[in-house]
């Protein structure tokens, strides 16, 4: 189990950074032949994303439920996250290809994404006895004491 921090804590992260909310959503289930590979491509990108750093993913966590799957990713920069999904040496680009040519616009799977570049300071966030979770996994943690008491204080810090 995750170790719990048990105390207010929130995290920072220097300079700006993207939130990216990727997910697709199971719209006819028997058709287990069309969302499968769907659903199978993204544990490959984050894995192939997690041994290379360098590529700019902070962190990423999938969350799994009937009919969607949502996986909240934190980037470095958009640049980053550009650059890997034109990358014809990385898995996201095939992937991408071979959606659009088994599945395309047919009505089976639904796939969205929304991008946000958040700008340094812009953002604030408290965690309050619970393990490191999103921006905390992506960023720094501080203690949430002082300027980081409360959220206005939080915003104005930056």
């Amino acid at each position: 189990m995750t170790d719990i921090i048990a105390n207010r804590v929130c995290a920072e992260l220097e300079g700006d950074f993207v939130v990216f909310l990727i997910g697709m959503r199971i719209n006819k289930p028997w058709k287990f032949w069309r969302w499968w590979p769907v659903a199978n491509a993204m544990p490959k990108m984050l894995i192939e994303l997690g041994h290379k750093p360098e590529l700019g993913l902070l962190h990423a966590r999938t969350h799994a439920g009937f009919p969607d799957i949502l996986v909240v990713q934190y980037w470095r920069s958009f640049d980053d996250l550009e650059a890997y999904a034109r990358n014809r040496d990385a898995a996201h680009l095939p992937a991408w290809q071979a959606f659009n040519k088994a599945v395309g616009s047919n009505g089976d799977v639904g796939i969205w994404h929304e991008t946000y570049v958040v700008k340094a300071g812009a953002y604030e966030n408290v965690y309050n006895n619970m393990p490191r979770f999103g921006l905390g996994m992506a960023g720094e943690i501080k203690d949430a004491i002082g300027a980081r008491k409360d959220a206005r204080l939080r915003m104005a810090a930056h």
